[in-house]
Parts: C-alpha cells; structure tokens; sequence
C-alpha cells in the first residue's frame, strides 16, 4: 500500500476489499447452486457452494490475523522483548544407506542384450 494512505484510508480500502470479496464469492455461490439444482447439478457443484463463501471470508480472515500478529509484535517491543522471527528447525540428514546388491536375471539380462542390438541397428540405418 502507498504510504500517503491515511489510516482511515486503509481502513476502508481493507472493508471495501473483504466486502468486494465476500459478495463476489456468494455471487459464484449462488451461481454454483443454481448449477447443482439444474438437470445437470452434479455433487461437485454442491461442494462448489460451500467453497466460494469461505473463499470470500480469506481476505476478511488475512486481514485479522495480519492485525493481530502487528499488535503482539508491538506489544513484545514495548515490553522490551527482542522480537525474533519464528525459529527454523532443520532435521537432521539421513544416514546414506547403501542399495541392496542387485543380482542379475539372466531373461533380463537377455532382453537388454535385445534391446542393445535394436539400437545398434537402428543407428546403423
């Protein structure tokens, strides 16, 4: 977001974004349900109705959240708390464990011998 953007600016840009959201999505809902109740409605559709609603709540959602982790970062720096990012735990790498010895078939052998020979002909042509 620009940075001359006022405080109730922003505010309503988030409002107006999360409501454009939610009644986009409902719209498609709707759609969906008008789908599921045709001759050709399938249970997909269904599904497709409980899904937008929710798709329209995310912004509404990532905006709450972003909110709420601004608020304890602010609240950990006035109380003097180092703010540290969350910590990245590595695992440990695996021990290399060596193939199992493969034995040869002698009928695999012999289609590979086959298969050797095709190619050889072929590249000779």
């Amino acid at each position: 977001m620009p940075a001359d953007v006022s405080p109730l600016g922003r505010r309503l840009l988030i409002v107006a974004t999360s409501v454009v959201s939610l009644a986009l999505c409902c719209g498609l809902a709707w759609w969906q349900w008008d789908r599921f109740t045709s001759a050709t409605g399938t249970f997909q559709n269904l599904g497709y109705v409980l899904q937008w609603p929710l798709f329209g709540l995310f912004p509404a959602f990532m905006f709450w959240r972003i909110k709420k982790l601004r608020e304890r970062e602010e609240a950990a720096v006035a109380a003097g708390e180092t703010v540290d990012e969350a910590p990245v735990s590595v695992p440990a790498p695996r021990p290399a464990v060596p193939a199992p010895p493969v034995e040869e078939d002698d009928e695999l052998a012999a289609y590979n011998r086959y298969l050797r020979e095709l190619n050889a002909r072929d590249q000779q042509s």
